[in-house]
C-alpha cells in the first residue's frame, strides 16, 4: 500500500464556528464526530481526493491555541479562489493576501485566516 497523508489535526476554540467556516466556506464536507475525554472533534474532508482535517476542541475550555512557529500553512484547493476569499472576508475572516493569478505557474492564489488565526492558502488551478 502506498503512502499518503490521512489527516491534519488542529485545536479550535469553538468547534462549531470552525466546522461553519471549513463547510460554508472552504467547502469541505463534515464527515463525523468523535466525543474522548476532554475533547469534542470533527472529521471534514472533500468530496475527492486529499487528506482529512481534524478539528478538536477541549470540553473545559482548554489553554489558548499556540500556533508557535512551526505550522505555516494549510493549502486548500478550490474551484473559485476570489469568490472563496470574498466569502471568507465577507464571513469575518482577514485576508493577508488578496486573490493574484501567479505568472510562474497557472494557478490564482489568496490567504485568509480561519477563525482561530491559521493561515490557509487559497489555490486554484487553471489549465494554462
Amino acid at each position: 500500500m502506498a503512502t499518503t497523508v490521512g489527516q491534519y489535526c488542529i485545536y479550535v476554540s469553538d468547534i462549531e464556528r470552525s466546522i461553519r467556516f471549513y463547510t460554508d466556506i472552504i467547502g469541505l464536507k463534515l464527515q463525523g464526530r468523535t466525543e474522548i475525554d476532554d475533547v469534542h472533534e470533527a472529521h471534514l474532508a472533500a468530496d475527492e481526493g486529499g487528506g482529512r482535517i481534524q478539528l478538536a476542541e477541549r470540553y473545559n475550555g482548554g489553554r489558548p491555541i499556540d500556533h508557535g512557529v512551526a505550522l505555516w500553512k494549510f493549502y486548500m484547493r478550490v474551484d473559485d479562489c476570489v469568490a472563496t476569499h470574498d466569502k471568507a472576508v465577507e464571513d469575518g475572516s482577514e485576508s493577508t493576501m488578496a486573490p493574484a493569478r501567479l505568472e510562474r505557474w497557472p494557478v490564482t492564489v489568496a490567504f485568509v485566516n480561519d477563525p482561530d488565526g491559521y493561515n490557509i492558502e487559497l489555490i486554484q488551478y487553471h489549465d494554462a
